[in-house]
């Protein structure tokens, strides 16, 4: 079960506890691309919404959904506050396009179109404060305990669905607990609401609102296709699909490469940062594999493989070691996912290879060998292939 987190202000809150969902905007771009080989937008425009599509694609039904409250001075709201806890109705988000039929988006005051249903798991009137949560070590005996994936996310100032670790959950979970004597809200078929005054998740006596807005499916492969034909970069498309789909038995080969026999899995992630600079693990999965916990850190590819891949997952597994693993015991298994490479009697192709070989030597403590995945475009579908070496 993964935990996001999601950005909202006071306004968007009230919203979203009132119709019990949960959503991040594309501001004034309309998605043109869905389920579409074609699109008007620049690139840049294009792979920033790709990225929050994949946001969106990684929530599975039953997921614990948190709110992240912003700070707004002019709202007197000093502090930025965390409020919990939901838990998501279905597999993944839909999409309510950026126009005028978007729904609620007068009452939002913005536009939020990738959108994921909600219902109460156990909800708590208080929030706990950023300063609780992120700043506070009274109760931190070393700083990999901190809730990493939320201070990376704060220094970088994006993304308004993040999500956090299964430690990170539950130190947060506990926190917003214990701020509320442990005292859940008994909603008992009661209407949510949030109280600007008292900065509340408070019970209303109004009849409960029926979410009626548009639920488009998301459907990033057409234009995946398209770009891998014209050869043009599509690594944030890819991350998508593989976010959305797998365990989900839409491509076979897709989850038999990466989690084998197990389609089940305990944690979902992309966009993984694991350091103050810009170093982000692609997708992140962690699997339950006969009594035993696997990490899987995944690095993606829309070329061939290239000796310089090897130095990134290095990195991810030096920040694995360092910051997950002493919180959450598990095996680490690496992958690398890229472009078919056609003609492997090369010198590159040798040298690439040896590359591989380093890597598991050096890590022969530390990890699994490198598990090496091609893909290549067969009857407008991505078949993966996992390569020995």
């Amino acid at each position: 079960m993964t935990t996001h987190v999601f950005i909202v202000d006071s306004t968007t809150f009230k919203i979203h506890l009132e119709y019990l969902f949960a959503g991040t905007g594309a501001k004034d771009n309309r998605i043109d691309f869905n389920n579409s080989e074609t699109t008007i937008l620049h690139h840049t425009k294009e792979n920033i919404l790709v990225g929050m599509i994949a946001d969106a694609s990684r929530i599975r039904r039953g997921d614990q959904i948190i709110f992240y409250l912003q700070q707004d001075f002019s709202k007197k709201i000093f502090d930025g506050k965390f409020f919990g806890i939901f838990v998501a109705k279905n597999d993944w988000s839909f999409l309510d396009n950026n126009n005028h039929d978007q729904y609620l988006g007068n009452e939002l005051g913005k536009s939020l179109t990738f959108r994921t249903i909600i219902e109460p798991c156990k909800v708590y009137s208080e929030g706990v404060t950023e300063w609780e949560a992120l700043d506070e070590i009274k109760n931190i005996q070393s700083p990999n305990q901190m809730i990493w994936s939320l201070i990376y996310r704060k220094l970088k100032a994006k993304r308004g669905n993040t999500m956090i670790t299964i430690y990170e959950a539950e130190r947060l979970c506990q926190l917003i607990r214990d701020k509320n004597y442990r005292q859940e809200i008994n909603i008992d078929n009661h209407k949510l609401s949030f109280d600007q005054e008292s900065q509340k998740i408070i019970l209303t006596a109004d009849n409960l609102n029926n979410y009626a807005g548009r639920k488009e499916e998301i459907n990033i492969l057409p234009r995946l296709i398209s770009k891998y034909e014209v050869d043009k970069s599509f690594e944030t498309h890819l991350q998508a699909y593989i976010v959305k789909n797998i365990g989900k038995g839409v491509n076979a080969l897709l989850d038999s490469s990466i989690l084998g026999s197990n389609l089940n899995f305990e944690w979902l992630g992309n966009e993984v940062s694991c350091g103050v600079g810009m170093q982000r693990i692609d997708v992140m999965i962690s699997i339950n594999e006969s009594g035993q916990r696997v990490l899987i850190p995944i690095e993606l590819k829309s070329v061939e493989a290239d000796i310089i891949n090897v130095k990134q997952i290095q990195r991810y597994i030096d920040w694995i070691e360092q910051y997950y693993i002493p919180n959450r015991q598990s095996d680490i298994r690496p992958v690398l996912i890229s472009k078919k490479i056609e003609n492997k009697e090369t010198e590159k192709y040798r040298g690439i290879i040896a590359t591989f070989d380093e890597f598991n030597t050096r890590n022969s403590r530390r990890c699994e060998n490198l598990k090496y995945i091609e893909y290549h475009l067969e009857n407008n579908e991505l078949v993966f292939e996992v390569i020995e070496y």
